[in-house]
């Protein structure tokens, strides 16, 4: 049996504006929780947030308390009395949501919208956000919130398998096939990168795929995008429109959270279509929502990987159809952590999906890197 140590190398919140690494305790288990030993983890742009204060509503966790990350994967390095789905030594890959599982809404498998957000004496989890999350080389995990990654896939597609779930999770909420749909994906970061993917496999007829930056257009169009538009060169609006038959696009998933975004997004959206809200927003936005009343166009908005997405995230990048190492654009040890916010919130090098490398891979099992 492996000793634990007591105590683990952790990136935790500072002030605004600052986090580092230091030594914190090993997490303890309650009897249905798993001890994560964390090989992966990846910055995302609620990261930034989480960083600059700006996530918490007041003035947030203590300094040098909080231990961000939730997007990770690892190794089970020890399991809770009541757990038997796991055993010491998977590798698995985590969801960031715990529902308190006892409200209307986790009974309708909606955890991520759980009435009890925040309440952890009601059960409520969110993995660096509400709770410490993966950013250590230990993080505590319900056992629900663990899918296992298969042998064919690294520790950095495993991480990428969180955002997929978000994917999965925006077209889940349309009760709709896609097969044969015309859909528009605005912003080409990681979410709009996969969600190209995820509707081919779907059996998207086309996609459009909308951004401002050059080389993540270009990839988008390796990815399968049939159209890809430069959002500074003309009108894209009518481009996109007739990619329907002038008429507008079935599904418009808007993963930028520009300004201007919503606008674009109803206005290439055909009668009665859809426009899924995928991107955080920095600001409050004005949108003349009269387009979607006039036209019947129904919005929607997911946040995270809820209803069971990972699991199929998981299964459909086993079966080697997404692509995801090309996402990857940077490593950093645990210890540079600050750098590695820098590079990604400053897109240095045309910084995609940020990893932080935090321990060594399990021989015999392909590493991502």
């Amino acid at each position: 049996m492996t000793t634990l140590p007591d105590v683990m190398t952790a990136a935790v919140l500072g002030p605004a504006g600052v986090i580092h690494a230091r030594e914190l305790p090993v997490p303890e288990l309650g009897s249905e929780d798993v001890l994560v030993q964390v090989r992966r983890a990846s910055l995302c742009g609620t990261d930034l947030k989480i960083r600059a204060r700006k996530f918490f509503k007041g003035d947030g966790p203590p300094v040098d308390t909080f231990v961000p990350g939730h997007e990770y994967a690892g190794v089970v390095a020890a399991i809770g009395s009541a757990v038997d789905e796991f055993a010491v030594g998977d590798r698995v890959v985590t969801e960031a949501h715990r529902g308190c599982m006892r409200c209307s809404n986790c009974l309708h498998g909606k955890y991520t919208d759980c009435l009890n957000y925040g309440k952890q004496h009601k059960g409520h989890r969110t993995q660096g956000m509400t709770v410490n999350g993966g950013f250590a080389e230990y993080a505590r995990n319900h056992v629900s919130t663990l899918h296992r990654l298969p042998d064919s896939l690294g520790f950095d597609a495993g991480v990428i398998l969180t955002t997929v779930g978000t994917v999965m999770h925006a077209f889940d909420v349309l009760n709709d096939l896609v097969v044969g749909a015309r859909v528009a994906v605005i912003g080409p970061g990681p979410i709009g990168l996969l969600a190209v993917q995820v509707a081919k496999q779907l059996g998207a007829e086309s996609v459009a795929l909308i951004g401002t930056r050059e080389s993540r257009l270009k990839l988008g169009h390796t990815f399968g995008a049939d159209l890809v538009l430069n959002a500074r060169d003309g009108d894209v609006v009518s481009r996109v429109r007739e990619m329907g038959d002038g008429h507008g696009v079935d599904i418009v998933m808007e993963c930028s959270g520009a300004p201007s975004a919503v606008d674009d997004a109803l206005l290439m959206c055909k009668r009665a279509g859809r426009v899924v809200l995928v991107g955080f927003f920095e600001h409050p936005v004005t949108a003349n929502l009269n387009e979607a009343v006039m036209n019947g166009i129904n919005l929607y908005s997911v946040r995270g990987e809820g209803s069971g997405s990972l699991a199929r995230a998981v299964s459909l990048a086993s079966q080697g159809r997404l692509e995801t190492e090309t996402l990857v654009t940077h490593h950093f040890p645990l210890e540079e952590v600050s750098e590695a916010f820098d590079t990604y919130a400053e897109r240095r090098g045309d910084a995609i999906k940020v990893m932080l490398d935090i321990s060594e891979d399990t021989p015999g099992h392909p590493s991502g890197s």
